[in-house]
């Protein structure tokens, strides 16, 4: 949980100063930091696949894994999904919020499309999902880390725009990324240690792939394909401890 909490106090930090400063944060400052953020994801990505004690698992898991991912075509699906969220409760607002006077209507109006729009982004991400279970599983929170200092910056320049509502929505963070934690925490118990050495080399595969598409934008890459590699890491560690 303390990834999580550390995730949610960053969006809360970042949101408050987007209020008080708006977007007076310079673009070349944005852009530097994403940068540097880029690089470290990749070297980290890098260091945790050297956990790996077997190479052919986490190459056989990401292989099968982005086939699976590929063919249920999930990143598109999980778009769709957040605009189909966003879209729902964002004419929900609309219909709810008229007044007399349209002045409160049309500020609980932006306080929910604040909170919907960053919400459904803060949590559709790889980096959500994977720094929630390695928070879980091995207690490190390097790649939430990462993840809320982007959320940070992210949320001073939605916040300047978009106005309060992205403070609150610290709160499905917290609670998303902080039941993913826990129930990784759970699921610990059965798994050895080499499936969470694998799980860690598998992680820092994907992160490799995000730094280079998200982050350096040097090719594109379908990161959200690649996460259900993670499921098929304890089987294939398994089968080669029978071989």
């Amino acid at each position: 949980m303390t990834g999580s909490l550390l995730n949610a106090g960053a969006i809360v930090v970042g949101g408050l100063l987007g209020l008080l400063l708006g977007s007076r944060l310079p673009e070349k400052m944005k852009q530097s930091v994403l940068l540097i953020l880029g690089i470290f994801t990749l070297l980290y990505g890098i260091q945790m696949f050297l956990e790996t004690e077997n190479a052919l698992i986490p190459l056989l898991s990401i292989l099968a894994g982005v086939m699976v991912g590929e063919w249920v075509d999930l990143e598109t699906r999980l778009k769709k999904l957040a605009s189909i969220w966003e879209e729902r409760f964002s004419s929900s607002t609309k219909n709810s919020s008229i007044s007399n006077d349209g002045t409160h209507g049309f500020s609980q109006n932006r306080l929910m499309q604040g909170f919907i729009t960053t919400s459904l982004i803060y949590c559709s991400g790889p980096m959500s999902i994977l720094g929630a279970i390695q928070n879980g599983l091995t207690g490190d929170i390097s790649t939430l880390t990462v993840k809320s200092i982007l959320d940070g910056f992210a949320s001073l320049a939605f916040a300047s725009s978009l106005g309060v509502g992205v403070v609150f929505s610290s709160i499905p963070v917290l609670v998303y990324q902080g039941s993913i934690a826990i129930f990784a925490g759970q699921i610990q118990r059965v798994l050895t240690t080499s499936m969470i050495n694998e799980l860690t080399a598998v992680g820092g595969i994907i992160l490799v792939s995000l730094a280079i598409s998200s982050f350096l934008e040097i090719k594109t890459v379908r990161t959200v394909n690649l996460l259900p590699a993670l499921l098929l890491v304890p089987f294939f560690t398994w089968l080669f401890e029978l071989i």
